[in-house]
């Protein structure tokens, strides 16, 4: 493992991901709560379901698809159970299984704040890059986070 102090490039280059990411989840938490009143959080577990078959999941596999802790995803779903956004029910196959499912209540909310969230995106990064850096760029932040995947899933 090199110890050594990072290279002024790839300082420059942490640091910048690093703030464009927190100020980007300033804005994106900004603009959930002012459009829908919703944690970007809670928007990430709302939109797994509606891309999910039957706008269901597991809580065990909508946690990893959400990359949170399941002690995490079980504050978010019951605040979002609480608003009437999501419900739980038992699986039939598998006693000690829960589904998250979306609730209609929950589409509407996502509906709600999905254009303006777009818009933070578009506005904030995808406008900053030319359609040859979007590429470049997608696959660099894929490639990253499929190494960061595989090790997680080595632990």
């Amino acid at each position: 493992m090199n110890n050594d102090a990072l290279h002024p490039t790839e300082l420059r280059a942490w640091l910048g991901f690093l703030m464009a990411s927190h100020l980007m989840e300033h804005e994106i938490e900004r603009q959930l709560k002012a459009d829908g009143g919703i944690s970007h959080g809670e928007f990430e577990v709302l939109f797994k379901l509606s891309e999910a078959d039957g706008r269901r999941l597991r809580m065990s596999d909508l946690a990893r698809q959400a990359m949170i802790s399941k002690s995490r995803l079980t504050y978010q779903v019951t605040q979002l159970e609480r608003d009437g956004l999501v419900r739980r029910t038992d699986c039939d196959s598998d006693r000690r299984a829960v589904w998250a499912e979306l609730t209609d209540k929950g589409a509407e909310a996502l509906a709600t704040v999905r254009p303006g969230h777009r818009q933070v995106v578009r506005d904030n990064l995808i406008s900053q890059l030319s359609p040859e850096e979007l590429e470049v760029f997608g696959d660099l932040m894929n490639r990253v986070a499929d190494r960061l995947r595989e090790r997680r899933d080595q632990r």
